[in-house]
């Protein structure tokens, strides 16, 4: 983020001055300008800038590009980033990154063809239970869970983890912050078609009960929790890193009230409409897991970038949800809806 440029403070000059303090003055002077035009200079970067991409299945030479996205995921939780990238590679009937096409060699930008913006692919956490990565990941959302949720939610999903019969995905789709949320509509719809297929033919990863993911959201840093304590029904705005994930995270809610114009993606936590007294009972049949922890201390700037919306600071966080298999073609439809071009 470019710096806000400098406030330069000339001192008036004495009459007794000499000309050797008038000039070093005039040098102070100087650089204190070559500053502020260095700081305009670096200010200027909302300039557009029209990129194509493409699809491609999954390959060997993505190691490096997935391994990175993956650790922007992930910072230092304790999660075998390598493993899991082999993993992914391994089955490579499911998942497509994304590369910009048409990258000439003449071309001015120093941009390397197999360089991936981003990726999306699945990882059956049920039918790889027997690999350390897929144990790490498991193990992970638990403790976070038994810091955030009641423990009775714990044991229900360290019970899902553990059944055979209704496996767990882990669902996966991670790109470089400036590329646009438009291009998650049609890798979200070609993974559902390889998952369609690997059902139909028997392959890894076709069947899964639950989607479980984690995404990288922010609120507004300096929140207090007396705001929370003074109305249970003002939670904490969520910005989503990938925009279109508000739509995974607000699928387990009871129709409510309209949330904004399409394509409006800044969220508030899911809470049940005020206008009925019976729905927080049904609210809370109805819901799937989910909840969110601070990632402040373990973030990376190289990664993650200092973040602010509107020049408010934000706190990064990480949300994890428990979506039923069965609320996918409904987020399908929501995504098309709002994403299509």
């Amino acid at each position: 983020m470019a710096s806000r440029p400098k406030r330069r403070v000339v001192s008036p000059v004495p009459p007794a001055l000499g000309d050797e303090e008038e000039e070093d003055e005039v040098e102070e002077e100087d650089e204190d300008d070559s500053d502020e035009e260095e700081d305009e200079e670096d200010e200027v970067v909302n300039e557009e800038v029209n990129v194509e991409f493409e699809a491609y299945s999954i390959s060997d030479n993505d190691y490096d590009g997935i391994k990175k996205l993956l650790q922007q995921l992930f910072l230092k939780a304790p999660v075998n980033t390598a493993e899991l990238t082999d993993l992914l590679i391994q089955q490579n009937h499911i998942g497509s990154v994304i590369k910009q096409t048409d990258v000439s060699e003449d071309s001015d930008d120093d941009v390397d063809e197999d360089e991936i913006f981003g990726f999306i692919s699945l990882l059956n956490l049920t039918e790889t239970k027997d690999t350390p990565c897929a144990e790490q990941i498991k193990e992970l959302i638990l403790r976070l869970c038994e810091k955030n949720c009641e423990k009775s939610t714990v044991e229900e999903l360290d019970r899902l983890f553990n059944d055979t019969a209704r496996p767990v995905g882990f669902l996966l789709s991670e790109r470089f912050i400036n590329v646009p949320p438009q291009i998650a509509l049609p890798m979200h719809q070609q993974l559902q078609k390889e998952l369609a297929e690997a059902r139909r033919t028997n392959k890894p990863c076709g069947k899964c009960h639950f989607y479980l993911l984690i995404s990288k959201t922010f609120v507004e840093a300096g929140k207090s929790n007396s705001k929370k304590k003074r109305s249970n029904q003002k939670k904490e705005a969520l910005m989503f890193a990938n925009a279109e994930e508000e739509f995974f995270y607000e699928a387990d809610c009871l129709p409510s009230e309209p949330r904004g114009k399409p394509g409006h993606y800044h969220s508030a936590a899911c809470s049940p409409p005020r206008s009925r007294t019976r729905l927080p009972t049904l609210f809370m049949q109805k819901a799937i897991l989910k909840f969110n922890y601070s990632v402040q201390e373990e973030s990376d700037t190289c990664l993650g970038g200092r973040w602010s919306f509107d020049d408010v600071p934000m706190k990064p966080l990480r949300t994890v949800m428990l979506i039923p298999g069965d609320k996918m073609n409904e987020i399908m439809e929501k995504l098309k809806e709002h994403l299509s071009v």
